[in-house]
């Protein structure tokens, strides 16, 4: 049986496509790349993407901006995004929030993971449960003990609903079978002032955005909510460690606009990764309770598919609705 030959100009055609793909990669980038931040400036968040940035710029020897879009719980600078051309020069850095607003927001102008290539993700970060320090309970299970001893008496403050706080603090309720009431503020601030003055309980907070609390001892520590014990907190007990299947951590990713090249989206994972595990960059990091990650694409796309899944669990089964 004989081949079939394909006309000249189809041949022609595909081959453009192969080398148009290869040159893309070899030339990629040359003009400015930015790094779209969906927060304000000055958290952690925006401190991870303008060092990266730095670094980033220095590897791929081009500038590399940082641009906040704040707005709509990220999703502002996250349609942005999905907006953008899909060539490599538009990216943005993702969060926790990308996984929980789907659940929140019934008609995203976006889909959070068919919008997007997944390049890596960087890092993830613990949250500190903190409370009162006059409160009578320095762990989690004399904080749960005094909840089921009064229920509805104590209260949980977070910088929103369904912020990743909130989320924290309902996790810890239905896994720990509690009542605990819960008020959201605007920001963290807000809240861990209340804490520290006894007007709320605990809260859950980044331990960079804690620290000026618990240094001086205005409020204290009494667990923290990922699988394993911080680095800058080893003696603080997880909520797991009490809590059987409590597992509740930031995140921050990098992805691009869907259809950008692959050989682009493979040189930016290759980039960012060898600057993650560049210890000068993730030591920094580390002493704020961040773990620095650098994973494949695949990776990242499945740890958000995941979060999407026990998130979306949670804010139907506690009824949550969004500001």
């Amino acid at each position: 049986m004989k081949g079939i030959r394909l006309p000249a100009v189809i041949v022609l055609a595909i081959a453009a496509v192969f080398s148009a793909h290869a040159q893309t990669a070899d030339t990629y980038p040359n003009r400015p790349i930015r790094i779209i931040v969906p927060y304000t400036p000055g958290a952690i968040n925006d401190i991870l993407a303008r060092r990266m940035a730095q670094h980033l710029g220095e590897e791929l020897k081009q500038t590399v901006i940082v641009e906040n879009k704040p707005g709509a719980g990220t999703a502002i600078g996250t349609e942005y995004v999905a907006r953008a051309a899909p060539d490599g020069y538009t990216l943005l850095q993702a969060a926790a929030a990308h996984s929980i607003l789907p659940s929140l927001v019934s008609k995203l102008p976006f889909d959070p993971i068919k919008s997007f290539e997944f390049i890596t993700l960087a890092a993830t970060s613990s949250y500190v449960m903190i409370a009162n320090s006059k409160l009578p309970a320095n762990n989690v299970a004399e904080f749960i003990a005094l909840a089921k001893k009064e229920p509805g008496h104590y209260s949980f403050a977070s910088t929103g609903n369904g912020s990743s706080a909130h989320l924290m603090g309902e996790m810890l309720k239905d896994l720990a079978g509690i009542n605990v009431m819960h008020i959201p503020y605007k920001g963290l601030a807000q809240g861990l002032n209340d804490v520290a003055s006894g007007q709320v309980n605990v809260t859950f907070g980044t331990y960079p955005g804690t620290l000026a609390y618990l240094k001086p001892g205005r409020v204290k520590a009494l667990a923290t909510t990922g699988r394993k014990r911080m680095s800058s907190l080893p003696d603080v007990p997880t909520i797991q460690e009490t809590v059987p299947g409590y597992d509740a951590q930031g995140w921050w990713g990098y992805v691009a606009p869907a259809g950008t090249p692959k050989p682009i989206v493979q040189k930016l994972n290759a980039a960012i990764n060898k600057i993650i595990r560049d210890k000068s960059f993730s030591e920094t990091f580390t002493s704020d309770g961040v773990e620095m990650l650098g994973t494949t694409g695949d990776e990242f796309k499945t740890h958000v598919e995941r979060e999407m899944q026990t998130w979306g669990k949670l804010v139907k089964a506690a009824h949550i609705q969004a500001n």
